[in-house]
């Protein structure tokens, strides 16, 4: 069984930062890509930004130059520091993980329950 855990979140004024952490455990042989989404009210969940196992990062347009993500893969963490909150980066945040479990078993996409991120204006 795999558990994916978000840490953070919370209430911040435009223009703030915060910082969510994400962490994967049970049983995992290989994690590969690791990422955040979020689900605005009324809005289909959407990537916020993603990270490869050796690093390579993607990001949403509309967090590039505001959001950082990263990964210890000893740890199987993922963090994500978001700086110059905008009200429009209110949401529930997700943690996404593609593990591999076992030797014989597939890849499968774990999420977390989700933490919420509120930005005031």
């Amino acid at each position: 069984q795999v558990q994916v855990a978000e840490f953070g979140g919370g209430l911040v004024q435009a223009g703030g930062s915060l910082r969510l952490s994400c962490e994967a455990s049970g049983s995992i042989l290989a994690i590969g890509t690791m990422g955040w989404y979020r689900a605005a009210p009324g809005k289909q969940r959407e990537l916020v930004a993603g990270i490869t196992s050796g690093g390579s990062t993607n990001y949403a347009d509309s967090v590039k130059g505001r959001f950082t993500i990263s990964r210890d893969n000893a740890k199987n963490t993922v963090n994500l520091q978001m700086n110059n909150l905008k009200p429009e980066d209110t949401a529930v945040y997700y943690c996404n993980a593609d593990v591999r479990a076992t030797f014989y078993s597939g890849v499968n996409h774990y999420w977390g329950q989700g933490t919420q991120v509120t930005v005031s204006s």
